[in-house]
């Protein structure tokens, strides 16, 4: 198969076409079986994709409805090799824009529609194995209860790996997750038509009615512009992280938790498992100011307040929700006598013929008054307020739960346990989990800016003129002397830079809503690029400032509900993690502060810079080798170790399906503690509705307690072979990668030129600023539009690049280390991790439509270089993943991914070739406003359909 791929009408006069040899096309296998299965996802699809159609020829007309369906055609005889692209390229060449916007539209709300009808395909398929009772499947928490049983664990093994069991899911932002409410609103609508038509035999009447109903529903998102006109800011990126609360987490979280704490004590009755929840929640909306300047004091208060206001407005409504239930009469039965007690009302009272809801008025009145004591009378709704009359604030959130442990140990004294354990069991674990602050907000800034904050600190004290002239010893002598000293550095009338005044501030604000709201609103500070001791201490002065590092008047330890988590990102920093860690722990201060935080210390580990820095393979390593080295340091000090993972949602930045990511861990990396990022449209993929939530939240919940509990790394005894292997392998991996990357002249002119790059920060996308620094260097580039840009152009560099070579290079012509390569994708599911997901990034790259994004190259030797390159490396990666895999099929170990590339990638043809077009415009010159609207959009549309872009 061929494909005849040049410039299209962007092409100089002359120049050469490229044609490969074979396409991604070739690489995904799909046989009759395959398509057989597949039937009803795209029996679903056309139905969507066919009403989407009658929309665009009634509200755009028939010359949007025909360049939409020639271009829809046109995408899929390009898969097939009947056309080149030059053909559908030809269809944009200076289309009209008031043409280009909608068809544009057209393409990116197909995206919306078929990710719906993927997902219900997915349901639709485990429902099928449900009903035929095959056995559970792995990633279920069912088939993780399977597991452990067979491993004949004692309830002393299983209480000792999970005591004190957490997995974080943590919301960040991400600049091309830009839908709005009303967007996810409408898919939710069609989402639960689209269940109903297919889990019902409908009458023709009720046929006709869901089709009418979805008809309305594709018409609101046709006539909803997808994102908004204006520059997204942190206050928009903070209510978009709450929405997934009412959307699907306050429904699923407190029932997966409940349900995991049944189940594992009903198995292991004598593990002595405590009423935590195992799955909370956190987020960095907010509270992450690493190259984020719009990050004030006033957005710390906002995220926190409206996290706080979002968790108690949830608690307030289940409790008028629970008083309209349980509407027991004494007259009918006789609770114990606390329940009276709890209502303030006599039993012989005929007032309380109904305690149940006595009892709750009383707590909902109690619960108005704190949040009028928290967030001000003035944002309370008068009908709220008129219920408080007189009720005492609660202190916190484990006072609201004792109330309620009262309301459900008086239902179960009348054998009512059926009732306690519906929406009052899932009410208290709702307690249990969000409490008064929702989630807990992470601080997060890069070391470099705490330094000059410090040093000017230690300045304006007199403590020394010149911090940033010392050295690493002189610093920590005196961060720690700083740090053991009850008084400030600094008083409220300091004149101090604006830098300065505005790192306090933030930390102050902190402050407030951990007194406001409880330890857990604020839990965590991050420290960004840590390589050092004094890069873990200086935060330390910020957070004794503002009051939330506190000094023992007796013993002179330090005390401080807020975790210090150094981020080890590079590929250095992470080889050196275990080192600066054990160099803290080694001063009495720093360990004092870590044993009375339960001898607890978390570590963040970089996926995104490491990456950027070295490349797919070496990152992956240089971070599976960092785990193993931070494993081995915490048993020498004798100390906790819990790992945040900073993985986005690309693979380059450590994506890829979460359970086989999670057991892909190194042996003791786990330990019942697990924090994740998840970000942009990925959050939206996972998160945006209940049933597709609580599927995702399970998979983390069933990888973390089967790496906590069995051993599923594989190698056995080959484990030190293994390591030494892939040491070899990383360094080769690294340097490929860095020819092309930090050593050829000329590359970062092909990146930015090639890909959307500079559009990104020109385009009002996301709230903060592309690069650290003003600056044209890869290392200060942030790394979401560093992966944003490749995928966009289908490269996806970042997910593949260098591992062909360093395979080829470490196999050379030696069949037995060929097999040692095929031994370790059997056995070794670190390994086999990481091929899967490279092998999904190349099904997700086409070098045909990236070598148009090649042509906006204007140095044409340049162009063909660097282009040259990525080709040649692109075959190569595919070569050695077929001979190691025993597979040419890329995507075999992954049904769901090939039918999404398979039956819709071709759809993603029109919005590329599209936003090719208008690059070339908008670097023309043409600053009409569709264009750079028209721009943004593609690249929202193409995250959607990619689902997984940064």
């Amino acid at each position: 198969m061929s494909e005849s791929i040049s410039s299209g009408s962007t092409r100089s006069a002359g120049a050469p076409a490229w044609r490969p040899t074979m396409t991604i096309a070739d690489h995904i296998i799909i046989d009759d079986e395959g398509r057989a299965l597949t039937e009803p996802l795209r029996e679903d699809i056309r139905l969507l994709g066919g009403l989407l159609g009658d929309m665009v020829r009634e509200h755009s007309g028939d010359e949007v409805f025909d360049l939409v369906e020639n271009a829809r055609i046109a995408a899929f005889r390009i898969r097939r090799a009947e056309i080149d692209r030059d053909t559908l390229a030809d269809m944009f060449a200076d289309v009209d824009l008031s043409v280009a916007m909608p068809v544009i539209r057209a393409f990116c709300n197909f995206a919306l529609l078929a990710n719906l009808a993927e997902d219900i395909h997915r349901e639709r398929r485990r429902a099928l194995h449900v009903r035929a009772g095959d056995p559970p499947q792995d990633s279920t928490l069912a088939a993780t209860y399977a597991k452990l049983a067979d491993a004949g664990l004692t309830d002393a093994e299983v209480g000792q790996a999970l005591a004190d069991a957490t997995v974080v899911p943590v919301i960040t932002a991400h600049p091309t997750e830009t839908r709005r409410r009303t967007v996810f609103e409408a898919q939710n609508r069609i989402t639960e038509l689209m269940r109903f038509r297919s889990r019902t035999e409908l009458t023709p009447a009720e046929e006709a009615e869901v089709l009418e109903g979805l008809r309305r529903q594709i018409l609101t998102l046709w006539q909803t512009a997808l994102i908004r006109l204006e520059r997204l800011n942190i206050k928009d990126e903070i209510r978009s992280g709450l929405r997934y609360y009412d959307a699907a987490f306050f429904e699923v979280v407190p029932k997966i938790n409940t349900g995991v704490r049944a189940a594992l004590r009903s198995a292991y009755p004598n593990a002595e498992l405590d009423d935590d929840p195992m799955l909370r929640m956190g987020s960095w909306i907010g509270g992450d100011r690493d190259g984020n300047p719009f990050v004030t004091d006033e957005i710390v208060e906002m995220a926190t307040t409206l996290a706080a206001r979002t968790a108690i407005g949830h608690h307030l409504s289940e409790l008028r929700l629970l008083a309209e239930e349980l509407s027991m009469s004494s007259r009918l039965m006789s609770p114990d006598e606390a329940i009276y007690e709890l209502g303030g009302v006599d039993r012989e009272d005929p007032a309380a013929d109904e305690p149940f809801r006595v009892a709750l008025g009383k707590i909902r009145s109690r619960l108005v008054a704190t949040a009028a004591d928290m967030f001000g009378e003035e944002v309370m709704k008068a009908s709220d307020l008129l219920e408080v009359d007189g009720a005492e604030p609660y202190s916190d959130a484990a006072a609201l739960l004792a109330d309620l442990d009262i309301v459900d140990a008086s239902l179960r004294s009348t054998h009512d346990d059926i009732i306690a354990d519906d929406r009052l069991l899932m009410l208290r674990e709702a307690v249990r989990t969000f409490g008064f602050n929702l989630s807990g907000l992470d601080m997060r800034q890069n070391s470099d800016m705490h330094e000059e904050v410090v040093a000017e600190l230690l300045a304006w004290a007199g403590v020394h003129p010149d911090y940033a002239s010392l050295d690493e010893a002189e610093r920590v002598e005196i961060l720690t002397s700083e740090l053991t000293a009850r008084r400030p550095l600094t008083r409220p009338d300091a004149e101090l830079s604006e830098l300065a005044t505005k790192e306090l501030n933030i930390v102050r604000a902190a402050a407030k809503a951990v007194r406001t709201f409880g330890a857990e609103s604020v839990p965590n500070y991050v420290i960004s690029m840590c390589t050092s001791v004094s890069d873990m201490f200086e935060p330390m002065i910020l957070l004794k400032e503002a009051g939330l590092i506190d000094i023992d008047a007796e013993t002179g330890k330090l005390s401080s509900s807020v975790r210090i988590v150094p981020l080890f990102e590079t590929i250095e920093d992470l080889q050196q993690g275990a080192e600066t860690l054990l160099a803290a722990l080694d001063i009495p201060l720093y360990r004092d502060l870590v044993d009375g935080q339960a001898g607890m210390q978390e570590v963040m580990l970089g996926y995104s810079d490491s990456n950027k820095d070295g490349g797919y393979m070496a990152a992956n390593w240089a971070l599976y080798r960092g785990e193993l080295d931070l494993v081995e340091a915490a048993k020498k000090a004798g100390i906790r170790l819990r790992l945040f993972h900073g993985r986005g949602g690309t693979v380059g930045r450590g994506g890829g399906p979460s359970y086989d990511a999670i057991l892909a861990q190194p042996p003791g990396a786990v330990q019942g503690s697990l924090r994740i990022t998840e970000q942009g449209e990925i959050i939206a993929a996972k998160y945006a509705e209940p049933v597709v939530a609580e599927r995702n939240l399970e998979t983390l919940l069933a990888a973390t307690i089967e790496s906590s509990l069995l051993d599923v790394e594989g190698l056995g005894d080959e484990s030190e072979d293994a390591y030494g292997n892939m040491d070899e392998i990383a360094t080769l991996a690294r340097s490929a990668y860095s020819k092309l990357v930090h050593e050829t002249p000329g590359f970062v002119e092909y990146f930015t030129t090639s890909t959307p790059l500079s559009e990104i920060g020109a385009l009002n996308i996301g709230s903060r600023p592309a690069s650290r620094k003003q600056t044209e260097k890869i290392s200060d580039l942030r790394a979401i539009p560093w992966v944003l840009s490749w995928t966009q152009s289908r490269v996806m560099l970042p997910g593949w690049y260098g591992t062909g070579s360093a395979f080829e290079q470490w196999v050379g012509d030696d069949e037995q280390r060929l097999d040692t390569l095929r031994r370790y994708y059997e056995k070794w599911p670190f390994f086999r991790t990481v091929m899967s997901n490279m092998a999904q990034v190349l099904a997700k790259s086409d070098m045909g439509l990236a070598h148009r994004y090649a042509q906006l190259v204007p140095d044409e030797t340049l162009r063909d270089t660097v282009f040259g390159m990525i080709v040649d490396e692109h075959e190569r990666t595919i070569d050695m993943y077929s001979k190691i895999t025993g597979t040419d099929d890329l995507l075999s170990d992954n049904a769901a991914l090939k039918r999404s590339v398979y039956n819709r990638f071709p759809y993603l043809e029109p919005l590329n070739l599209l936003q090719v077009e208008l690059l070339r415009r908008f670097r023309a010159g043409d600053d009409e406003p569709r264009v750079r609207r028209g721009i943004q959009l593609t690249m929202n549309g193409l995250a959607t359909a990619l689902r997984n872009s940064g």
